[in-house]
């Protein structure tokens, strides 16, 4: 005679094969090496394209909305394509892409504008800290694609905005770690404005991909002004 199930049991069944569908659920996501198309920036040399990839794949591996293919996997594939940098995308080698690899979607991220603002005003400076009067701020920008792997067309793109400063960003609100080249610059402007990046990417993507609906009403809205600033900046005769 069979036994039943117990109800706990039950429950882990239960449980194991919700988590199982969930996770089939989720968009498969490969983080390509960001590129930067701005001269002269003091923090970027040739491993931060790396390091800003590892660390939006952590912060988009922390959503649990995602299934992330680790770069260990997904970087030997994108160097044999020339794929390893953004835009270089075509249905071919992206179809080999998410084959070899399992990606459905290949993100890329390229930094496109970045500024600093410095102002002392008052305060009381000791030993290069400067206390009270004092508000450093930073600006940055990235155009992001997201690739479908499956028929190599742009499936998302978006310039995405973030600024950081003193008083800005809520630094609490990175769920990643910092490592490699940019871990000298974590409490800096440039720093912070990294994070909100990322943050602001990673938001950008669970809401574009996974949420939906009303969600992009307030991304629809941040591109309208983006947009709005770019022409009351251009002055024309």
């Amino acid at each position: 005679m069979r036994k039943s199930l117990q109800p706990s049991m039950l429950a882990l069944f239960a449980f194991t094969l919700s988590a199982a569908l969930g996770a089939q659920d989720r968009p498969t996501l490969g983080v390509a090496e960001f590129d930067n198309h701005v001269g002269g920036l003091y923090w970027w040399n040739s491993g931060v394209g790396h390091d800003l990839s590892d660390m939006l794949t952590n912060e988009l591996a922390a959503t649990n909305a995602f299934t992330i293919v680790e770069r260990a996997n997904l970087e030997p594939v994108l160097r044999e394509q020339d794929l390893a940098q953004a835009g270089r995308v075509d249905p071919g080698t992206a179809a080999q892409v998410g084959e070899l690899t399992g990606a459905q979607y290949l993100v890329q991220g390229t930094v496109s504008a970045y500024e600093e603002a410095k102002s002392t005003g008052g305060g009381i400076g000791f030993r290069g800290i400067r206390v009270g009067g004092r508000k450093d701020e930073a600006y940055i920008a990235v155009d992001l694609r997201v690739v479908d792997t499956t028929s190599g067309q742009v499936a998302y793109t978006r310039t995405v905005e973030a600024r950081a400063g003193g008083r800005g960003f809520d630094v609490g609100a990175y769920r990643g770690g910092w490592s490699g080249n940019l871990s000298q610059y974590e409490a800096t402007p440039a720093g912070k404005a990294i994070r909100a990046i990322l943050v602001e990417i990673t938001d950008y993507l669970e809401c574009a991909m996974v949420v939906q609906g009303t969600c992009m009403a307030e991304y629809d809205a941040k591109e309208d002004r983006r947009r709005e600033g770019l022409r009351d900046a251009v002055k024309l005769d």
